[in-house]
């Protein structure tokens, strides 16, 4: 049983030393994340207007887009002068009135250009967003690897405690 013992503490231990490597390597990983996307946003230079925002963004006025809840808000005000210029509509819908028109109607034409602008950069901003989010994940994960990797290295000492006891 002795060598059951050592064998499994071995095992635990060597799996805990893994995780305590991996942990912080997407702890580091995810932190290399964020700065890259903080940078791309940054150089955007997406700044949040001084006035006319809705109530919910006024605390935004004037500042840059530099993070995930920014481009996901900034996103949104796209999202609302889309809606604003287009009626609502789509840019399917306004592509489906151009061809219904004869695709002869300039005014339809330069509003489906507007609609897909407008919804090509919200789309931008919702995957620096969504990225945002899965660098919160891959670094919490990693933090979690990382205490389980703790956990199981200090679980094999204990086993080869026990088994010196025997």
């Amino acid at each position: 049983m002795d060598v059951v013992h050592r064998r499994a503490g071995a095992l635990v231990g060597m799996a805990g030393a893994a995780l305590m490597v991996a942990g912080p390597g997407m702890v580091l990983r995810g932190r290399m994340g964020r700065k890259e996307i903080r940078t791309e946003l940054a150089a955007q230079r997406i700044t949040f207007p001084d006035h006319g925002l809705p109530a919910h963004l006024a605390a935004l006025a004037g500042q840059s887009v530099e993070t995930g809840a920014q481009a996901h808000a900034y996103a949104e005000l796209i999202k609302d002068h889309v809606a604003k210029a287009t009626g609502g509509r789509t840019y399917a819908e306004i592509t489906e009135e151009l061809y219904a028109a004869g695709n002869d109607d300039e005014k339809l034409a330069e509003l489906r250009q507007t609609a897909f602008m407008g919804e090509t950069l919200r789309g931008s901003l919702l995957s620096a967003y969504q990225a945002w989010h899965l660098t919160a994940l891959v670094m919490g994960l990693g933090g979690v690897l990382t205490g389980l990797g703790a956990a199981l290295v200090a679980a094999a000492d204990a086993l080869g405690a026990d088994s010196h006891r025997r």
